[in-house]
């Protein structure tokens, strides 16, 4: 996030009045401001790259280039590697959550989530977390479950975990946060949240959403087993 106080938000819509409506809502926020919108997805890459922001509520479906791929580009440049984004659209289906994560998406929210949870989760998103709702993260479970042909591709760095760390990025991946982590494993929140950064240096993950996109691609969460 910026060294100010502020948490800068760029908003990536093909539709104006929906652009006005979070620049609006956002904009009233003395924590948020919002520092640019972009109608398509390759305006949103063009800007993220000139204004640096914190973070980007990302539309799915745009012309030009729609949000995932757009996505992809500014995750794959090393130069933003600060920018979180959140991807919002009207389609609550599967693959869209899936592909989200897997464009490296930090969060994922329908358009119609009410006003303060959404100013909620810039601010998640602003920090670093992941905004996995565990009824998202089931549903990833299950998509993943319900693909025999898939081949699981467990990253090699998954063995310089430790056992802990494995215990607590499976229980991240089931969309705890790190209080939750804590109760479940009985160990300190604290703890819990240096488990989760120490296997993120070693995974290499950018993020936490990142993190659990990779457990499930390792095969570390197993569907049905809690």
């Amino acid at each position: 996030m910026s060294d100010t106080t502020t948490i800068r938000v760029l908003i990536a819509d093909d539709q104006r009045l929906m652009r006005a409506g979070f620049t609006l809502m956002i904009d009233a926020d003395p924590g948020l401001e919002v520092v640019g919108e972009a109608e398509d997805g390759v305006d949103a890459v063009r800007q993220v790259g000139l204004l640096r922001p914190d973070v980007v509520l990302m539309d799915i479906r745009m012309p030009e280039m729609d949000g995932l791929a757009a996505t992809r580009e500014i995750v794959a440049d090393p130069r933003l590697a600060d920018v979180r984004i959140l991807v919002l659209t009207t389609f609550d289906l599967d693959e869209y959550v899936y592909e989200a994560l897997r464009s490296g998406a930090s969060g994922f929210l329908l358009k119609d989530t009410d006003p303060d949870d959404l100013l909620d989760a810039i601010r998640v998103i602003a920090s670093g977390e992941a905004l996995l709702a565990p009824k998202v993260t089931r549903r990833l479970i299950e998509k993943i479950a319900g693909e025999p042909d898939r081949t699981l591709e467990r990253d090699a760095r998954f063995d310089e975990l430790t056992a802990r760390e494995s215990d607590v990025v499976a229980q991240a991946a089931k969309g705890l946060n790190n209080a939750e982590i804590a109760e479940v494993l009985y160990i300190s929140p604290a703890t819990a949240k240096t488990h989760v950064s120490r296997a993120m240096i070693k995974l290499g993950a950018r993020d936490r959403a990142q993190l659990v996109t990779m457990a499930y691609e390792a095969g570390l969460v197993v569907p049905g087993v809690d």
